[in-house]
């Protein structure tokens, strides 16, 4: 079955890195494009870097510049790079496929990492 294991989150100061990496399983992670969502307190999730089968890149405005979204095909992983945290990147972090994987009729999200950034 489906599986998306988060790693990697933490609390941090403004201005500083953090590197996130998710181990994905149960299904075909080369073929697929990926992403990095994220969901901060009282808001929606949103989408904040995807990553192509052929490693093209794409992010929200919101932290181009400052993030890197990666992919290793042998060890069917993505990783997020944050470089120059702010304290508006607080949230918890998921990994999933873009669009996100569907399980019967709802889509399946991992635990998540929670990434804290102090002001």
């Amino acid at each position: 079955q489906v599986q998306l294991v988060e790693s990697g989150g933490g609390l941090v100061q403004a201005g500083g890195s953090l590197r996130l990496s998710c181990a994905a399983s149960g299904f075909i992670f080369s073929i697929n494009r990926m992403a990095w969502y994220r969901q901060a307190p009282g808001k929606q999730r949103e989408l904040v870097a995807a990553i192509t089968s052929g490693s093209s890149t794409n992010y929200a405005n919101s932290v181009k510049g400052r993030f890197t979204i990666s992919r290793d095909n042998v060890k069917n992983t993505v990783y997020l790079q944050m470089n120059s945290l702010k304290p508006e990147d607080t949230g918890v972090y998921y990994c999933n496929r873009d669009p996100p994987v569907v399980v019967g009729i709802k889509t399946y999200w991992g635990q998540g990492t929670q990434v804290t950034v102090s002001s």
